[in-house]
């Protein structure tokens, strides 16, 4: 088991990587803390001559003294060789803070999982008892990983997230060429290879507070509280919740505290929030809001929340779905998720799910509603919904 604690060393790992097909990659990281997410392992292995179990397998240790990444990050911009991770969006994220950059050609084998019929988001166990015939021991999974040194059980637990991997991968991989899935995989990893994916601006904070009141200032109110809230904690790398929750956001959209003596009265603040910078900054973003043109209120995201959904129609469209995920073998949710169906029962087509192609005549092939408005087809063996 070879740990990796000096740049010169993951370099030389790292070149032999970029003269392999692929190189399987998971990281372990702390969060709970922090806003951004603390980088404490890296693990990777690579295909062996004799079979993909029987390569090099490494643990890299970012905290190590010394160490850059910068040989891993200038793989990970290497065409040449695919990087394989399971559920990737976190390690992705990672690597785009700290590094700036994201895995090119990148392999999900979550998501290519999910259209070889293994269900929605298979978790890494499954795969690797159903494909490669291992057994993955968790009994490490929510350790210390910031803690050193490491023991032997959290290394050994580390590196089984790689090594499983290159079987998992392989497997998927041949699955995907034999049935001509390829391409809806690299379709679905697109979002995962978009940098916006992992951008968190500000002024944008307040779409992901979930209020059902649509007034423009209460609105207004609630952008400035969220933004001052994502600002704060981006710049001293605290957890959102460590400034205030979003319950207690929306306390003080309500009661509109003018001075500091009002956030003494609102129950739901946390106490250090009620003094120095964040009490500050919460009397000046409700100011703010409350000074707000009504030209530039923000415009509600409330408009489907009070749909009138046809529940016959919903519960047949979730009928027709899983009967076309099940023979198929594709999961439902790359199809449609349950708010698309939702939506199509209320009436809607502005959704993911009829967006990109329409389709026409599928005879036997289309599963339609009673309506014949909406359905399930098969286009080109690819399963989705349409529009009629």
């Amino acid at each position: 088991m070879q740990l990796i604690t000096t740049t010169p060393a993951l370099a030389e790992f790292c070149a032999a990587a970029r003269a392999a097909p692929y190189v399987t990659v998971d990281t372990e990281f702390l969060r709970e803390r922090t806003y951004y997410a603390q980088l404490c392992l890296l693990q990777m292995a690579l295909p062996g001559a004799d079979g993909p179990a029987s390569g090099p397998a490494v643990l890299i240790d970012p905290l190590a003294e010394g160490l850059s990444l910068e040989p891993f990050y200038e793989l990970l911009c290497d065409e040449s060789t695919i990087k394989v991770l399971h559920a990737a969006r976190q390690d992705l994220e990672i690597f785009f803070i700290d590094g700036g950059v994201l895995p090119t050609p990148l392999f999900d084998t979550q998501v290519a999982a999910m259209v070889c019929g293994f269900g929605d988001q298979v978790g890494y166990e499954t795969l690797v008892r159903k494909l490669a015939k291992g057994q993955v021991d968790k009994t490490s999974r929510f350790t210390d990983w910031s803690r050193r040194p490491l023991s032997e059980a959290q290394l050994k637990y580390a590196l089984a997230d790689v090594t499983h991997l290159r079987v998992v991968y392989e497997k998927l991989a041949q699955k995907l060429q034999a049935t001509g899935r390829a391409p809806w995989v690299a379709e679905e990893l697109q979002t995962l290879s978009d940098p916006e994916t992992y951008i968190q601006r500000p002024h944008e904070a307040w779409m992901r507070v979930r209020t059902r009141n649509d007034s423009g200032r209460f609105l207004a109110i609630v952008r400035e509280l969220a933004s001052f809230r994502e600002a704060y904690a981006q710049g001293r790398n605290v957890p959102r919740s460590r400034v205030f929750k979003d319950d207690a956001l929306l306390e003080l959209a309500s009661v509109k505290p003018v001075v500091p003596d009002d956030l003494s009265r609102t129950r739901l603040l946390m106490r250090e929030a009620r003094k120095g910078d964040i009490a500050k900054g919460i009397l000046e973003s409700v100011a703010r809001g409350m000074a707000c043109d009504p030209a530039d209120f923000p415009q509600p995201q409330t408009v489907r929340e009070n749909m009138q959904v046809n529940p016959a129609l919903a519960d047949l469209l979730r009928v027709l779905l899983k009967a076309k995920s099940d023979s198929t073998d594709v999961a439902a949710k790359l199809i449609a998720s349950a708010s698309d169906l939702d939506a199509l029962a209320a009436g809607f087509r502005d959704i993911p799910a009829l967006v990109g192609w329409r389709a026409e005549v599928f005879g036997a092939d289309a599963l339609r509603l009673c309506d014949g408005q909406v359905g399930l087809a098969v286009k080109g063996d690819k399963v989705n919904v349409f529009e009629l």
